[in-house]
Formats: C-alpha cells, structure tokens, sequence
C-alpha cells in the first residue's frame, strides 16, 4: 500500500539520525538508516538531514534540538540505541529535549511489532514534539525500521499538517 502523502501539498523535512557506535566508527554500514531515507524519499519528504552518531546521549540531545530549534526538520526519525544494552540512551535523550509527548505513536509500532514477535515489546522507542518538529524512536535493525514505518507512515502527513498549524480538525 502507497503511504498517504501530504494534502496540503507541501514536502515536508525529515531528519535522519543513526545511534551506532560501530557505525560511527566505520565498523558497520548503517542499512538503517540508509532505509529511513529510502522509504521516507519514496513516499514524498524531502531528506533535510542525515548523520551517524555513536551512542552518546549528549550528542544525539544537541542534534535534535539544533533539528528543532533552527526548523530544519518537519519530522526527524532516529534508529537505533532503543533496546536494553548499556549504551542504549536515545528513549531518554530524546525525552529530555521533550516539550510534548505523543504516546501513540511508539503504542501503535509496539502494537503492531508484536503480531510479528513478542520481543517487539522489549522496545524503549518514545515519540516527543519540540517545538513544531515531531521525532520518533525507531529501532536499530532494518528489518524492524520497515516494519514499524510501515505501521505509523500513513498518519504521518497529518500529524505533521496538523503540527505545522497547515492542517485542519482531526474530528470527523
């Protein structure tokens, strides 16, 4: 199925942030978020942002707000550092540039991951707002990156017209 594209007719940005300290050192290509960009590209956002960081929760902190704050991105999607390992900070890096929280969204992907396997509830992954910027958690693996966009991709359009004060009502 084709995912919904924007009625307003606007392209909106996408942020694309990868969490992996083998990547960041060079020791593994980032097929995560090389997928993000592919999908998001195909279903009409134009990629504003790319970058490979390490699991480091200051820097991931210091990229989503300088996405945020400079409106760089309409939407920014991180993969990875959402499971249960020691280095995995991304669910509380992102909580804490936080000014709102969508819920739903992380409920939605868990939902949905766990007709597939139980160890989708084992994700940490968090969906925030800052400013009028929209971020969501996604996992590492490619894999369960497509699985979960795949879930959340068609109401993407909306909660970002609907954010960037371009959309209308979601009442029926």
């Amino acid at each position: 199925m084709a995912p919904n594209k924007p009625t307003s007719g606007k392209r909106y940005r996408v942020g694309i942030i990868t969490l992996s300290d083998k990547g960041a050192r060079g020791e593994r290509e980032d097929a995560s978020g090389a997928l993000i960009k592919e999908m998001m590209s195909g279903a009409g956002y134009d990629i504003e942002s790319y970058c490979l960081l390490p699991d480091e929760k200051e820097l991931l902190k210091g990229e989503l707000r300088r996405l945020a704050d400079n409106a760089l991105a309409d939407l920014v999607l991180t993969t990875g550092g959402t499971g249960f390992s020691p280095r995995d900070w991304t669910p509380e890096a992102t909580l804490e540039v936080a000014e709102r929280f969508v819920p739903g969204i992380p409920e939605a992907m868990r939902a949905g991951g766990m007709a597939i396997t139980k160890r989708a509830m084992l994700s940490r992954a968090v969906s925030v707002i800052r400013g009028k910027t929209l971020i969501i958690n996604l996992p590492g693996s490619p894999k369960a990156v497509r699985e979960n966009l795949e879930f959340i991709i068609d109401v993407l359009p909306h909660a970002l017209e609907i954010l960037s004060g371009e959309g209308g009502e979601c009442a029926r």
